[in-house]
């Protein structure tokens, strides 16, 4: 049988937003949000909290979850995750798939995890998936800090950057349609992260500061999983009220169920 770790990186020395995952959300923790939205992910074998501080490994134990210890020296969630499958208990030969959570996202759909599970499951080839959904409108598009992606006719990466690509040379036939927002949401095979890992980072992953363009220059290929849940990242105390009016429902509708 599968099975499928879901991992959550929690770094607390965020420059926007120290402590972030501590912050209070509705009266919990950030990080016990996006933890029990996991725990409603069907397809999550076992989800665990990576982190490099000791306070937030008390709070994630305090509420009842798993959390690890992890150096405070990793460049990324992503080699978080992988000395987390060194440790006894989650080592890489104990799961078959390891999906990474932003821990910044706490209205993450599980629906949107098993999706991207479920590919990885249905596809024993595949050594790498992520998500993608459409664009809500123009000025999200041209955002640099929303990452887009080109993908081929068998829905496999091509290419991921800040910049809008395709580049549309005749502007009066734009059409927001053509257009795919990186949901930044990863699975791996558990064998694969390892390797990943164990890569220098890029030529091309140096310019965009996107490592996951690591993978397809080594001529690993991605697979773009569509899904249509979206949940905001909090980088700042104002996006943490932003998120806190959308669970009060105070602002539309958001389905993330």
């Amino acid at each position: 049988m599968t099975r499928v770790l879901g991992v959550i990186p929690a770094r607390f020395g965020s420059t926007r937003f120290p402590g972030k995952p501590l912050a209070l959300l509705a009266g919990r923790p950030m990080i016990e949000h996006v933890y029990d939205r996991c725990r409603r992910a069907a397809l999550l074998d076992e989800t665990v909290v990576a982190t490099d501080d000791g306070r937030i490994r008390r709070c994630v134990e305090g509420f009842g979850g798993t959390a690890v210890l992890t150096s405070r020296r990793h460049p990324s969630g992503t080699d978080r995750i992988a000395e987390v499958l060194s440790k006894p208990g989650f080592r890489h030969s104990n799961y078959d798939i390891v999906v990474n959570i932003q821990g910044d996202e706490p209205l993450v759909s599980p629906a949107a995890i098993d999706r991207l599970a479920r590919a990885m499951i249905a596809d024993p080839r595949l050594a790498m998936a992520t998500l993608a959904a459409r664009f809500g409108d123009r000025r999200e598009l041209e955002d640099p800090n929303t990452v887009k992606i080109a993908a081929d006719g068998g829905g496999y990466a091509l290419y991921f950057s800040r910049a809008v690509i395709p580049f549309r040379r005749e502007s009066a036939r734009f059409d927001l349609r053509d257009y795919r927002k990186h949901i930044g949401m990863y699975a791996y095979r558990a064998d694969f992260l390892k390797r990943f890992t164990a890569w220098p980072p890029g030529r091309l992953e140096g310019i965009e500061r996107l490592e996951q363009l690591r993978a397809l220059e080594h001529g690993v290929r991605i697979k773009v999983v569509g899904t249509r849940h979206y949940s905001p990242a909090v980088d700042t105390p104002a996006d943490l009220r932003r998120v806190a009016r959308i669970l009060q429902g105070e602002t539309g509708n958001y389905d993330n169920a």
